[in-house]
C-alpha cells in the first residue's frame, strides 16, 4: 500500500496531470496496483475497488475536479484497508505547553490606576480605542473588567491530523515537510503561503492568504518561507474545513516552536480564545488587548464573600474568576469562574430583595380583622356566590386573612392559572379591609381588564351596599372630580382602575389594601407609588402568567407566594391542535359548527393592520375577509388596542351578549375578557407568540362547562417552532409551559415587558442556573439575618449600590 499512497501523493502535488513514469502513466500504474489488495475484501470494499478501477481506466477524459475526487476516494479506501489490517491503537493528543498569559500592562504599569479610572488614561488602550469602547457603554476600567465574553473559540482542543473533523476548532502540532510562498496566478496582489505538514498519523496542507501589493513582493514571500523552514515544528489553530486534499484549516493561526517541548508564545494558539461583542472600528484582537491592559487591577483585590462562605460553597476566589473568565486556562477553570461570577450576580440580587422585604416588613400596617366574622361583609359575599370556593381558594384566602390580622404589612403574590378564581379571592380580601374601616384599591394593567374587573365587582358590591368606582385615563373630568372627592372623604370604599390610580391627585382617606393584577406588567417603582398613597397598606399581587421558580425568586423574592392550583369543578381542559395554514378551512368549519350550537369563537392575530416589513395576516384584513367571504351570514366583531375605550367595551359587550358570534382580535383579549359561551379560539401565526402568551390566550375559552377547542395555525417550516407548539397540544400545565418558554425565549419574553423589573444579569441564566440561584438565596438570607444593612460586608454593599445605579439608569432610558 505504501507505493500506492506515494503515487497518489505525487499526483496531487503535481496538479493531477497523469504523470508519466519510467514505464507507465499514473493511471495505468494505479490500475495495476489496485488489483493487488493486501487482504481479503468485503463486498463493500470490492464494489469500491471496481469503481476506482473504472475511474482510472478513463482518467485522461476526466475533468480536474473529477480527478481530484478520484484520488481522494482512493486514499480514503487505502486508509480504511490499512486501519482494518491492524488493530486500532488509541491516538493520544499532541503535547503543547502554553506560556503564561502576557497582559498588556504589568503590575507596575497598573500602579496608580483604580477601578474608576477612565479607560483613555490606561496605558495600552489610548484615546482612540477608548472612544470605540465608549460606544459599547464601557467608560471606566471596572466596566471593561465586567464586560464578559459572549462565547469562546476552543483552540485548546488538541488533535492529531487524522482526528480532524470539519466544523470543529482545533490545534495540531506537526512538522513542516515543505514550505512554499508564491503569488497567486489569478491575482497579482495576493500572496499565498503553503505548508505541507506531517505528524505520525497523517499529512496536511495548510494555506494562508495575504491580500495586498506588499505581500506579493519576492522579498516578503521569501521572508515568510524562511519563517517556516522544512523540518521545523509548528502549532496551527483554526476552524477545520474540508478541501479537495482532505481536511484543512480556514484562516489558520501558526507559530513555529523553538523545539518540540518549547512553550507557545502566542496568546491565541492552543488556548480558549474569548469572543466579545464588538462595534464598528474595534477588532476582536484590540478588545482582547484592552482587557489584558486592565486585568492587573484585580490582583490582590479583597474578596466580597467571607472566606468560610466561599470555601463551604466550593467557589473560586473572585479575582481569580475575573481573570479566568477573560483568559481561561481550560474548560474546567472557565466553568468554575463562570459559576463564581453567576453566584455573585444572584447574591447581589437576593440581597437587594431581602433588604426590600425587610424595609416593607419594618413598617406598621393597619390590623384588618372583622368584629363579627359570622355577619361580616366577607361572609355575606361568600353567601352571594352561586358556587363554593375550591379548596385551593379557601387555603389562599386563609393565608391572606392571617397576614391582614397582623400589624406587619402583607406582601403576597397569588399565582393561579387562567380561570382558577383569583379575582374572587382578591375581592374577598378587599372586603375584609373595608369591613375593618379601610379602603381598597384594585389596579389592572389595561382599561379592558380594569373595566372587566369593575363590571364583575360592581355587580356583587351593589348587593352588599359597598360603594365602588372605576378610574381610567378615559374617565370624564366631571366624574373624575366627584370620584376623587368621595375617595378623599372616605365615602368611596373601593377604587378599580389602571395606571391612573398612580397619579398625584388620587388621594385615599385610609387605604388599607392594594391589589395589583397581572403584577409582572408593573415595575416595582409603580407598585411602590400606589403603596405610598396609604400610611402603609397591605399589598396583594396577582398573576395568571405562571412564573417559573427561578424567575419568581428573581422578581418576587420580596413577596410571599400563594398558588391557586385547582380549577373550579366542571371545567374541562381545552383541546389544543396545531394546524398548517393550508388546513385553515378546518378551523372555519369548527367555528360554524360551534356557532350553530349557540357558542362563540375568537380569531386572534398578532397585528392590527398589514405591515410592509412582516408578511403576516392582520386583524383588520381578516375581519374584512371573514365578514364578507367566509361568514357573511354571521356577525363578526373587531377588537384591537387602537380602538377607543368606548369602542373596545362595545365590541366586548356585543360578543358577550351574543350580538356578534365571532370576535376577531389582537392580543388585547389575552387577559380579562370573560365570555363563558366562547368555546373556540383560532390563533393565526401562532409561531409568533411565546408559549406562556399562547397559554394565556387559550384561557379565554373553556370558561364554561362546554368542551372547548384552541386551534394554533402555524405558518412556519421551522422545526423548533413546531416542537414548541406541540407542547401546548399535550400540556395544559401552565408552570410546565412557562418553564419551557423560559428555556426557549428567555425571561423578558416570558413576561412580555421590560416593565417587569427583570434583574440586570450579565452572565447568569434564569433558565439554566437555578441551582446556583438557590445557593445564593440561602447565603443572602444568612448574611442579612445577622447584618441587614451590610455594614460588616462593605464590598457586597458597594456591589449592591452599583446594581441599583445601573437599574436607575436603565429605568431612565426606558422612560
Amino acid at each position: 500500500m505504501v507505493p500506492l499512497q506515494q503515487g497518489l501523493q505525487l499526483e496531487a502535488d503535481r496538479g493531477f496531470a497523469n504523470l508519466q513514469g519510467r514505464r507507465d502513466t499514473f493511471a495505468a500504474f494505479l490500475q495495476q496496483q489496485l488489483t493487488k489488495a493486501p487482504l481479503p475484501l468485503n463486498p463493500a470494499e470490492r464494489d469500491r475497488q471496481g469503481e476506482l478501477l473504472a475511474g482510472y481506466s478513463r482518467y485522461d477524459s476526466l475533468s480536474l475536479a473529477q480527478r481530484q475526487r478520484l484520488v481522494r476516494l482512493s486514499r480514503e479506501w487505502l486508509l480504511a484497508l490499512r486501519q482494518r489490517s491492524r488493530p486500532p491503537q488509541p491516538i493520544s493528543p499532541p503535547r503543547l505547553r502554553t506560556a503564561g498569559q502576557q497582559p498588556a500592562a504589568s503590575g507596575a504599569a497598573a500602579a496608580g490606576l483604580s477601578l474608576d479610572t477612565p479607560l483613555g488614561e490606561v496605558k495600552g488602550i489610548g484615546s482612540r480605542t477608548a472612544m470605540r469602547l465608549a460606544q459599547l457603554g464601557l467608560l471606566l476600567t471596572k466596566d471593561l473588567l465586567h464586560y464578559y465574553p459572549r462565547d469562546y473559540v476552543d483552540y485548546a482542543n488538541l488533535r492529531r491530523i487524522v482526528q480532524l473533523e470539519a466544523g470543529e476548532t482545533a490545534t495540531i502540532v506537526a512538522t513542516v515537510r515543505r514550505s512554499h510562498a508564491f503569488v497567486s496566478p489569478r491575482n497579482p496582489n495576493l500572496g499565498i503561503l503553503e505548508l505541507q505538514l506531517q505528524d505520525h498519523t497523517g499529512r496536511l496542507k495548510v494555506s494562508r492568504f495575504y491580500a495586498g501589493r506588499r505581500f506579493s513582493s519576492p522579498a516578503w514571500l521569501a521572508s515568510q518561507q524562511r519563517l517556516f523552514p522544512a523540518g521545523s515544528v509548528v502549532a496551527v489553530s483554526g476552524l477545520v474545513k474540508t478541501t479537495p486534499y482532505g481536511p484543512g484549516f480556514q484562516d489558520p493561526l501558526m507559530e513555529v516552536l523553538e523545539h518540540p517541548n518549547a512553550p507557545l508564545q502566542s496568546q491565541s494558539i492552543g488556548r480558549l480564545l474569548p469572543v466579545y461583542g464588538l462595534t464598528e472600528g474595534l477588532t476582536a484582537e484590540r478588545l482582547r488587548q484592552a482587557v489584558g491592559a486592565v486585568l492587573p487591577l484585580i490582583d490582590g483585590c479583597a474578596d466580597p464573600l467571607p472566606e468560610p462562605v466561599r470555601q463551604a460553597r466550593g467557589l473560586m476566589p473572585r479575582c481569580q474568576a475575573l481573570r479566568q473568565i477573560h483568559q481561561p486556562s481550560d474548560q474546567e477553570q472557565l466553568a468554575a469562574a463562570r459559576r463564581r461570577l453567576v453566584f455573585d450576580e444572584f447574591l447581589v440580587l437576593q440581597l437587594g430583595l431581602a433588604q426590600r422585604r425587610r424595609q416593607l416588613r419594618s413598617a406598621q400596617a393597619p390590623v384588618l380583622v372583622a368584629s363579627d366574622p359570622q355577619r361580616s361583609l366577607l361572609a355575606r359575599f361568600l353567601a352571594l356566590l352561586p358556587f363554593g370556593l375550591t379548596n385551593a381558594q379557601e387555603r389562599v384566602l386563609a393565608e391572606i386573612r392571617r397576614d391582614l390580622s397582623r400589624a406587619e404589612p402583607m406582601a403576597r403574590l397569588v399565582q393561579g392559572d387562567v380561570g382558577s378564581g383569583k379575582t374572587v379571592v382578591a375581592l374577598a380580601a378587599l372586603l375584609a379591609a373595608i369591613e375593618a374601616g379601610c379602603q381598597g384599591a384594585l389596579m389592572a394593567p389595561t382599561e379592558v381588564l380594569a373595566q372587566q374587573h369593575f363590571a364583575k365587582v360592581a355587580d356583587w358590591l351593589t348587593q352588599l351596599h359597598v360603594s365602588t368606582a372605576l378610574l381610567t385615563g378615559s374617565t370624564p373630568a366631571r366624574r373624575r372630580r366627584q370620584l376623587l372627592k368621595d375617595l378623599g372623604n372616605g365615602q368611596l370604599k373601593l377604587l378599580v382602575g389602571t395606571h391612573a390610580l398612580l397619579e398625584d391627585p388620587v388621594d385615599f382617606a385610609r387605604l388599607g389594601l392594594v391589589v395589583v393584577d397581572e403584577q409582572h406588567r408593573f415595575g416595582v417603582n409603580q407598585r411602590n407609588r400606589l403603596l405610598a398613597k396609604g400610611l402603609q397598606p397591605h399589598l396583594l399581587t396577582m398573576t395568571a402568567t405562571p412564573i417559573p421558580r427561578t424567575l419568581a425568586l428573581s422578581l418576587h423574592g420580596d413577596l410571599d407566594v400563594s398558588q391557586i392550583d385547582e380549577l373550579p369543578p366542571g371545567r374541562q381542559p381545552v383541546v389544543t391542535k396545531v394546524l398548517r395554514s393550508s388546513a385553515r378551512q378546518e378551523a372555519y368549519e369548527l367555528i360554524r359548527a360551534e356557532v350553530a350550537r349557540g357558542q362563540r369563537a375568537y380569531v386572534v392575530l398578532p397585528l392590527v393592520q398589514e405591515s410592509e416589513k412582516l408578511d403576516l395576516r392582520s386583524a383588520v384584513e381578516v375581519h374584512g375577509q371573514l365578514s364578507t367571504d367566509v361568514f357573511p351570514d354571521l356577525a363578526v366583531g373587531l377588537l384591537h388596542g387602537r380602538l377607543s375605550s368606548e369602542a373596545k367595551q362595545q365590541a366586548i359587550a356585543a360578543f358577550a351578549e351574543g350580538r356578534t358570534q365571532v370576535l376577531v382580535s389582537t392580543t388585547v383579549v389575552e387577559v380579562g375578557v370573560d365570555v363563558p359561551a366562547a368555546t373556540v379560539m383560532v390563533i393565526e401565526h401562532a409561531e409568533r407568540f411565546g408559549l406562556a402568551q399562547l397559554h394565556q390566550l387559550r384561557g379565554r375559552v373553556g370558561r364554561g362547562a362546554e368542551r372547548s377547542t384552541c386551534l394554533l395555525i402555524n405558518d412556519s417550516s421551522n422545526v423548533q417552532a413546531r416542537q414548541r407548539l406541540e407542547l401546548l397540544e399535550r400540556s395544559c400545565d401552565g408552570f410546565e409551559i412557562a418553564e419551557m418558554d423560559l428555556r426557549f425565549r428567555g425571561p423578558g419574553q416570558v413576561l412580555g415587558t421590560r416593565q417587569s423589573g427583570l434583574p440586570d444579569l450579565a452572565l447568569a441564566s434564569l433558565a439554566s442556573d437555578g441551582a446556583v440561584l438557590e445557593q445564593a438565596r440561602e447565603v443572602a438570607q444568612t448574611i442579612t439575618a445577622s447584618d441587614p444593612d451590610l455594614r460588616l460586608h462593605p464590598q457586597l454593599a458597594a456591589m449592591l449600590l452599583e446594581q441599583r445605579r445601573r437599574q436607575c439608569e436603565a429605568a431612565v432610558q426606558l422612560n
